[in-house]
């Protein structure tokens, strides 16, 4: 292909090779555990937040990363989140096989247990906590996780939750995994914690036990 070629192609067909800063902002959606908003990458990258979405549009518009608006409800702009493009992160296989999968360890007599336990092994895949606040690290995550969390004294309101379809369906398997996900990260810490699901229909609530829970 000549140069003048080149310079004529077609700008999505451009955009599909993205910047270098673009395959860091990709690389970042591809690591990450749920999708992002632009607010996660700027943080994990350390730009600023007009940047991260710049550079999350560009990769929606060439293909190589999809966007959503977030289900929870908010105030003012709804939040736009993003996955890596690739079948690997299909949204609707992804919740096609969370549900098989809940289906099936839900009719085990030690659904709880095993969910929890699986919880815990999920929580090893995390950094761990600060020391100093545990609890900021643990909305960090959960943050990071796409549960939208509202810190509130000794309370964290998750507003937002990526396997809500599920965990309302099979609660004793996808909300002991939450369960034991949580307690795992603050077990370090000394901080005691307790998941509430669905303490309103659209509203989780984790509570840290007094002593222990940081003040945001």
């Amino acid at each position: 292909m000549s140069p003048e070629q080149i310079e004529h192609r077609p700008e999505q067909h451009r955009a599909a090779s993205p910047s270098a800063a673009g395959r860091k902002v990709l690389d970042e959606l591809h690591a990450a555990n749920a999708p992002l908003d632009a607010a996660a990458v700027a943080d994990r990258l350390g730009v600023h937040v007009t940047t991260a979405r710049f550079h999350l549009d560009r990769l929606a518009d060439a293909g190589l990363a999809h966007r959503r608006t977030g289900s929870e409800p908010r105030r003012g702009r709804p939040r736009i989140l993003y996955t890596p493009a690739g079948p690997e992160r299909d949204e609707e296989s992804r919740e096609q096989l969370i549900h098989v999968l809940a289906s099936a360890l839900a009719a085990g007599d030690t659904a709880s247990t095993e969910s929890v336990d699986a919880g815990r092994r999920w929580a090893d895949s995390f950094d761990p906590l600060t020391d100093t606040d545990p609890a900021a690290g643990l909305v960090d995550v959960l943050d990071r996780l796409g549960f939208d969390p509202d810190p509130h004294e000794q309370q964290i309101r998750l507003r937002a939750c990526p396997f809500r379809d599920a965990a309302r369906e099979h609660p004793q398997v996808v909300c002991a995994v939450h369960r034991g996900l949580i307690e795992q990260l603050l077990e370090p810490s000394g901080t005691r914690s307790r998941l509430v699901p669905f303490a309103e229909p659209d509203l989780c609530l984790v509570t840290l036990e007094p002593a222990l829970a940081a003040s945001w």
